[in-house]
């Protein structure tokens, strides 16, 4: 299987859930945050988000850092850059294969 196949299918699927895209939108302004950090405005307990963070890091979506007793969590946005490309090749080949089945159906 090709790599970047399976490193997208990872990641497609890590943020195809709702709280781990949360957690990745609040990394997203910038800064590192730590777990007590992500689960304030939310009911989750920081077990619950330990999980889904530890399922963005296995997808290559953030990195956690150790500082003291604490982990800080960062986005990786090269990461979602490459997905984004991923994505933008697959809209690419749709279209074109859009502009094909209409030539064909006008012919």
């Amino acid at each position: 299987m090709d790599r970047s196949l399976h490193t997208n299918a990872l990641r497609f699927a890590a943020l195809g859930d709702e709280t781990r895209l949360s957690l990745v939108m609040k990394l997203g302004r910038g800064s590192p945050l730590s777990i007590a950090e992500l689960a304030e405005d939310t009911p989750m307990t920081r077990q619950a988000i330990t999980k889904h963070l530890r399922i963005l890091e296995v997808a290559g979506v953030v990195r956690a850092e150790k500082r003291g007793r604490e982990s800080q969590f960062h986005m990786l946005p090269r990461s979602i850059e490459q997905s984004r490309e991923a994505l933008e090749k697959i809209s690419r080949q749709w279209d074109d294969a859009l502009v094909r089945l209409k030539a064909f159906v006008e012919d």
